[in-house]
């Protein structure tokens, strides 16, 4: 969320930690919903089997979005950040770019992406410092 009540929607690949921005119209449901089946069908159905969600009011669509895109909707427990902790640490790292309190509405999808190839595109210790792009690759080609 940014200060203007702005978001960007976060898509992450567990395994790999390959990261996927979603500008944000809106945080209304039919607006989400849109988005993310726009990006997630982007990806090989393999990796895209299912979704882990905080407890938004933004998935109450999470039956459309299954049924268009084949992903399966999973929502955390309340106060249970630690169920989504490959996303809750992108998001942590997602604050070298956009700061807590800087208006994000002013970010294009196109800079969204290129803020996302840099994260794709930077070493992972958990990886055994390869990148998240690298971990994609290798596991499309397998």
């Amino acid at each position: 969320m940014g200060s203007t009540k702005t978001q960007i929607a976060t898509l992450v690949e567990r395994t790999s930690r390959f990261t996927i921005l979603v500008k944000l119209s809106s945080k209304q449901a039919p607006d989400v919903n849109e988005a993310l089946k726009k990006e997630i069908v982007k990806l090989p159905a393999h990796l895209r089997r299912s979704l882990t969600w905080d407890r938004g009011l933004e998935m109450t669509l999470h039956a459309n979005f299954t049924v268009a895109t084949g992903t399966q909707v999973y929502f955390c427990d309340p106060q249970s950040p630690w169920q989504r902790g490959t996303n809750e640490n992108t998001n942590r790292l997602l604050r070298q770019y956009f700061p807590k309190g800087q208006p994000i509405d002013g970010f294009t999808q196109r800079q969204l992406n290129a803020v996302a190839r840099q994260l794709n595109e930077r070493p992972r210790k958990t990886l055994n410092f390869a990148t998240p792009a690298e971990t994609l690759n290798g596991a499309l080609t397998g």
